[in-house]
């Protein structure tokens, strides 16, 4: 992590990111001259059946424009700004209009049904909005807020044996920039989560988790109470999507929310987080795991069962006692673990 640095240095990054980011837009445009068209190929392949609910809208267009976004060399904190103006532009209109016909709505509790939408039309509409931000950017650049704290990151995943790879990370140092968060308070994300039964619920929950936090009525005045409600909402999001769509995998998962210097955690099942501080590790957290005295006698509460079955199960088959997921499954619960404490002051 770095910190502050003199004026006239900060003045000259600032010009040079602002010339970084004419230099993408400029490349951007040219690749793109014209709004897509009703047949022309999307510029990202379109996964499972196409069809979201009004919820999963601005999780699922944030995912495909950032990695859009990513693919192209776009400066983080432009593609972070990018993507939330033209989210912001297709949540003004009418999205009525991409219903998705001959396909039964979704319930959605005391509110009744929700019509799904197409994400085909959907996604070339929003596209388009992107791309029309560029043309605005290119003419007159809005100030982009730099971070005030600069974060070193790096991410590696190994499959291992698995047939594939079911786990997926997340890494935004520029969470405020993709929400459009306004105050004084630097904020990033971090999560993983591990895969079971499938990838489609680490997918899920790598897209969704993190806008479920941000749009969370708690996340200024109670991050912790915010991550705690979003990985509740994230799995009645998820398991509405696996059963319209008959999924059957679940995920283990951690996240990771620094606010100013303050660092709020929250996971489910055995995913973990670490802090190291002057070199000694220091214990965040406990992960759920079925063997623990604690989460036996609250399973067998509920009416499951822990036996030992080359490694201790729920039920005789899951290895972990919590996750997000798992539909036709009673057991495990998506209650998280939650935990907050102060990082060193030089973060």
């Amino acid at each position: 992590p770095g910190s502050g640095r003199p004026a006239s240095s900060a003045m000259a990054l600032e010009a040079e990111a602002t010339a970084t980011a004419r230099g993408f837009l400029g490349s951007f445009l040219r690749d793109f001259p014209a709004p897509l068209g009703p047949a022309d190929p999307l510029p990202w392949s379109l996964s499972g059946s196409g069809a979201l609910s009004q919820a999963e809208v601005p999780g699922q267009l944030a995912e495909l424009a950032r990695s859009l976004l990513s693919s192209r060399a776009a400066p983080p904190l432009l593609a972070a700004s990018l993507v939330h103006a033209a989210i912001n532009e297709v949540l003004q209109t009418d999205l009525s209009n991409f219903k998705k016909q001959n396909v039964e709505e979704e319930a959605t509790g005391d509110q009744g049904k929700s019509p799904l939408l197409d994400g085909g039309p959907l996604q070339r509409c929003f596209f388009n909005k992107l791309r029309d931000v560029c043309c605005e950017w290119q003419k007159q650049l809005p100030p982009l807020r730099p971070l005030k704290r600069f974060l070193v990151v790096s991410s590696h995943a190994i499959r291992n044996t698995r047939r594939k790879m079911e786990d997926r990370h997340v890494c935004l140092p520029e969470f405020n920039q993709l929400f459009g968060i306004l105050d004084n308070v630097d904020r990033a994300y971090f999560a993983v989560f591990d895969g079971h039964g499938g990838v489609d619920a680490a997918n899920y929950a790598a897209t969704h988790l993190h806008v479920n936090i941000a749009h969370h009525k708690e996340i200024l005045k109670n991050p912790t109470e915010a991550l705690k409600g979003s990985f509740l909402k994230t799995d009645e999001m998820f398991l509405s999507k696996a059963k319209r769509e008959k999924l059957r995998s679940g995920s283990t998962g951690v996240s990771a929310l620094i606010v100013g210097n303050r660092l709020h955690i929250a996971w489910l099942g055995d995913s973990q987080v670490m802090l190291v501080q002057q070199g000694k590790a220091v214990t965040l957290m406990e992960p759920h795991k079925p063997e623990r005295e604690d989460e036996k006698v609250r399973i067998e509460a509920l009416g499951g069962c822990v036996t030992y079955m080359d490694c201790w199960r729920v039920n005789g088959t899951l290895a972990v006692s919590r996750a997000i997921g798992k539909q036709g499954y009673s057991l495990p619960t998506v209650e998280p673990g939650r935990r907050e404490g102060g990082l060193l002051s030089r973060l």
